[in-house]
């Protein structure tokens, strides 16, 4: 802490211009629990949007790391917009018992980065749906205690065997097909990381990841051609692999509660969907507080891209969900 005081010039400089600021740490120890409140504080003086996501000891750390870093996280709380706390020993639910200690901790820093990742891609990364930065601020300002949900998943109907399953795609898809992006979604809201429900939150930032073969309005080329021959719009379909994530989520929370969603394309990803879930505003719903202001019945925020062109010319639809939250389009199974 010393140390992160004497340096406070130095901190101001490195800050100066930006608009928002993750503190990261993990939280028990010398350097991180200390030095995160101090620079966490000098960037919320600079009127710079900022989010601590921290991480509390394992168990076998001992006693006095856990009192520490309880310590360090009240020091914290006062000096940042939003603040996640992420449980080391929750982590321990998604691992087996035979995990070498290296290893736990490097999933501990993985859930950092996919944490601070999840809220920075839709801001800064080109992808299907990207968010203005006055959103986000809107939603995490001074937003308190906030909760991190993270899920993935992956694919299981591929090439032919989604278009013979789809050709009948009016009766099944509503009962029996499961897409990779719904399964992301209820992973993420029942992620191991979340300590309470995300019903009671007044705000959600969300982000789904996938690769090139996610997308709001087409699918691969073969598979379009398919759905052409039997009549069947590919913009219609096109939407269901991350609609069928926003149904999930939009379902559960308070339909007052302010949401933004965004959606990136990573190449890498093919085959695989990651949702990344920020619920923040608990504290707001307590007190009865910053429902003035936040949007009607739920509204969407799209970000930049709000009216997509469509590639053969003309305007394209945009999905319902991503209008408003409304009635889902197909039954929940």
């Amino acid at each position: 802490m010393n140390a992160a005081n004497e340096s406070k010039a130095a901190i101001e400089e490195a800050l100066y211009g930006a608009d928002m600021v993750f503190i990261t740490a993990g939280m028990g120890g010398g350097t991180g629990t200390g030095g995160a409140p101090v620079i966490a504080s000098i960037a919320k003086s600079m009127g710079i949007l900022t989010v601590g996501i921290v991480t509390t000891p394992f168990s076998f750390e001992g006693r006095r790391r856990a009192v520490q870093a309880q310590e360090g996280i009240a020091a914290l709380r006062n000096n940042v917009d939003t603040l996640i706390v992420i449980p080391n020993d929750k982590l321990l639910t998604a691992v087996s018992q035979s995990t070498p200690v290296t290893e736990a901790f490097n999933l501990a820093d993985d859930i950092l980065r996919q944490g601070v990742r999840g809220i920075s891609d839709i801001i800064m990364v080109p992808g299907l749906v990207n968010v203005d930065f006055a959103d986000v601020r809107a939603i995490m300002k001074d937003a308190g205690s906030s909760l991190l949900g993270i899920g993935t998943a992956t694919e299981v109907n591929h090439g032919n065997q989604l278009v013979i399953f789809l050709k009948g795609y009016k009766e099944a898809y509503p009962k029996h097909w499961k897409t990779r992006a719904r399964d992301a979604a209820l992973n993420a809201i029942q992620s191991p990381l979340l300590d309470i429900g995300i019903e009671r939150a007044t705000g959600i930032v969300w982000n789904i990841t996938g690769g090139t073969d996610l997308t709001l309005f087409e699918l691969e080329h073969d598979i379009s051609q398919e759905f052409k021959t039997w009549g069947v719009s590919t913009k219609f379909v096109g939407y269901h692999f991350v609609n069928a994530a926003a149904e999930v989520i939009y379902d559960l929370v308070d339909p007052t509660a302010n949401l933004i969603f965004g959606a990136v394309i990573d190449p890498s990803l093919t085959g695989q969907v990651s949702i990344t879930l920020i619920a923040t505003g608990f504290n707001r719903h307590d007190k009865g507080e910053g429902r003035g202001t936040q949007r009607a019945h739920g509204e969407v925020s799209l970000g930049t891209n709000r009216r997509p062109s469509d590639p053969e010319g003309g305007s394209v639809e945009i999905p319902e969900f991503l209008r408003k939250k409304g009635r889902s389009l197909f039954p929940r199974v």
